[in-house]
């Protein structure tokens, strides 16, 4: 008799290995103005259905969303007595709301994310119209009346125009009792009709001591020097995630190194290029490459304010070289194109804008 195959798990996109999932965790690094915000909304005589929680990639977001979302589903009277002592939005850890949302079953949430592709055996490029549609049979079917239910879209960047189109149609007719958590890395760039139908709160940068903090709790390589420590969070601009990336593989080798080509890009060490690009690309180490991206992106955001301070008129140009090598990052995902070319391209660009 033939044995039953076992059930392949899918992957979660942006999961890292041995990090536990924003649902999964119980506790929140930073933020408490931004918690104390949704909170007090909650609160209120008039809660916003809809809600862009907006900041940069990897300070908390959907942390935080579940967080809000665990209490909203424990809490459901915002006006009880149980929800007027709560100082934040933690809930005990063996709350069976708490339980049932770390396992990832609770009915009342619909987490929407790009999902894998197990065709390709990769995750989709964006956001497809078809994910945003399954708030048609979430808020359709039957509740009880006290019961609420949370929408998290993360991340609303990862929409294209039929899905953004669709999120918009159900946030102009929100169901009773609901609540939209829209997270999003730029949401100056989201549709002006979306962001009109939601508030926003912006989350900022984790200071290096919450980053510290962070990585202590969760890094499972254990912690470098106070001198790495300290270069990891200056690197990291913020970001718990990249931190997490700089951490484990080669990630401070990659800043280094991308670092140093970018200042001496109009007198390119192509053997150095290579070398990182060789490093950026080995097979299997998803960490490297998008601490590359992380590193890359922040210098040129640099440059960028650099220019428009100083006056010089090529703020732009720094604008489009980023914007170029972003498709590229996002075909090579896709299309399972070629890492070392995206890096290479990346410099040699970079050394055709200081040269003028």
């Amino acid at each position: 008799m033939a044995r039953k195959a076992e059930p392949v798990e899918t992957p979660e996109v942006d999961a890292l290995p041995g990090i536990p999932l924003p649902h999964e965790r119980s506790r929140l690094i930073g933020h408490g103005q931004t918690e104390q915000a949704l909170l007090d909304a909650y609160r209120s005589e008039r809660l916003h259905h809809a809600w862009i929680l907006g900041g940069p990639k990897g300070i908390g977001k959907a942390t935080l969303a579940f967080r809000f979302a665990k209490f909203v589903l424990a809490h459901p009277d915002r006006f009880g007595s149980q929800t007027a002592m709560a100082t934040d939005l933690s809930i005990p850890e063996d709350h069976p709301v708490a339980r049932q949302i770390a396992a990832g079953g609770h009915p009342n949430i619909l987490h929407l994310r790009r999902p894998w592709d197990d065709k390709g055996k990769r995750f989709k490029a964006d956001l497809p119209v078809d994910e945003v549609r399954r708030t048609v049979n979430f808020f359709g079917t039957t509740a009880s009346a006290r019961a609420w239910r949370v929408c998290i879209v993360d991340a609303a960047d990862d929409m294209n125009s039929s899905s953004a189109n669709a999120l918009l149609k159900i946030l102009e007719e929100p169901p009773e009792r609901c609540l939209f958590l829209v997270l999003s890395h730029a949401p100056g760039r989201l549709l002006p009709t979306i962001r009109s139908r939601c508030r926003r709160l912006d989350m900022v940068p984790l200071s290096a001591t919450d980053i510290a903090n962070g990585l202590r709790e969760l890094s499972p390589a254990g912690l470098p020097d106070a001198a790495g420590l300290n270069e990891i969070s200056e690197t990291a601009d913020g970001s718990l995630r990249a931190a997490l990336t700089l951490l484990a593989g080669d990630g401070l080798a990659i800043a280094q190194g991308t670092r140093k080509l970018a200042e001496n890009a109009s007198q390119m060490d192509l053997k150095a290029l290579h070398t990182l690009s060789d490093l950026v690309a080995a097979r299997g180490q998803s960490d490297n490459w998008e601490s590359f991206q992380h590193v890359a992106e922040n210098w040129l955001h640099g440059q960028m304010r650099r220019s428009l301070t100083a006056g010089t008129g090529i703020a732009y140009r720094y604008v489009s070289l980023w914007e170029k090598t972003q498709k590229a990052i996002s075909d090579s995902d896709a299309l399972n194109l070629d890492r070392k070319q995206v890096v290479l391209d990346f410099f040699l660009n970079l050394r055709k804008l200081q040269q003028g």
